[in-house]
């Protein structure tokens, strides 16, 4: 049982650690270590209160809880003494416990199941508001296997936090996952001959490139003197003649005016089946 015995140490060397917690001075209740007088900041002894084994289960294939013969389950319940000067308030006491809580649950290693608080009392021998607090800590022990208690690594648990979620210098965003599950779609529409139509994505697509199936890129007129464009390229920062990127997807133009050097678009004329790729 010495990993038990030695857990408030390491609770205690863990908080210290901690750099929301720089403004409370830790010690172990357990030897006794002596508080400052008057107290001058706010300090936190931590020792164990009271311990439970019981008999430890694991649920088998079958959904049956079969004994673990050679382990058990520990529920140690921690004890806090939270000391903080009467110039800070009693409500320093509160704002310790709450910190204090919030790190062993959320970043440490530590099995949580349950915390809570008395009254703030006042204690002259130290002129300080003292809160007697507690957590309780689930543990597992397997002398057979190992000599230590799954506990003691504090592995971070910051994973379980939204802040830890949400940045995406580490993690995905959904607009990123997207983009990798599915960075283009492809599909098809039908010319209607109508001066323009518009294509939506659901997505503000990066680049569009429009082709006419069964079709070349372009064609000559040589009676009319016209060219006439049955692709189109449209990205961005620009794109060849008619068709626009749109918020949503984009639009492609069917025209007999305004050419560009002697070229039409040709990207609706009715009848005709255009191909399009669309990248996020």
């Amino acid at each position: 049982m010495s990993e038990i015995s030695a857990l408030p140490a390491s609770i205690v060397e863990w908080l210290k650690g901690r750099e929301e917690l720089t403004y409370i001075k830790f010690l172990t209740e357990y030897p006794a270590i002596k508080k400052a007088v008057p107290l001058k900041h706010t300090t936190v002894a931590v020792g164990i209160e009271s311990m439970e084994i019981v008999d430890s289960f694991t649920e088998n294939d079958e959904g049956v809880l079969v004994e673990n013969e050679y382990c058990r389950q520990a529920k140690i319940k921690l004890r806090l003494s939270i000391h903080a000067p009467y110039s800070s308030g009693g409500e320093a006491c509160h704002s310790a416990f709450t910190d204090i809580i919030d790190c062993l649950t959320f970043a440490s290693g530590l099995d949580i199941l349950t915390s809570g608080c008395d009254s703030i009392v006042s204690d002259r021998d130290t002129d300080a508001f003292v809160l007697s607090a507690w957590a309780t800590v689930n543990a597992s022990l397997c002398p057979a296997s190992s000599s230590s208690l799954d506990f003691p690594s504090f592995f971070s648990k910051e994973h379980l936090c939204a802040s830890h979620i949400n940045d995406e210098n580490i993690h995905l965003s959904a607009a990123q996952q997207t983009y990798l599950n599915t960075p283009f779609e492809s599909g098809t529409y039908f010319g209607t001959g109508d001066s323009s139509k518009s294509i939506s994505l659901g997505f503000q697509p990066s680049v569009v490139i429009v082709v006419a199936r069964g079709l070349p890129l372009m064609y000559v007129n040589h009676a009319a003197g016209a060219n006439y464009a049955l692709a189109a390229v449209g990205m961005r920062g620009g794109e060849t003649l008619g068709i626009e990127l749109t918020t949503t997807g984009f639009k492609v133009r069917n025209s007999d005016s305004d050419p560009v050097r002697s070229c039409y678009p040709r990207l609706n004329e009715l009848g005709t089946t255009y191909f399009y790729v669309a990248f996020r």
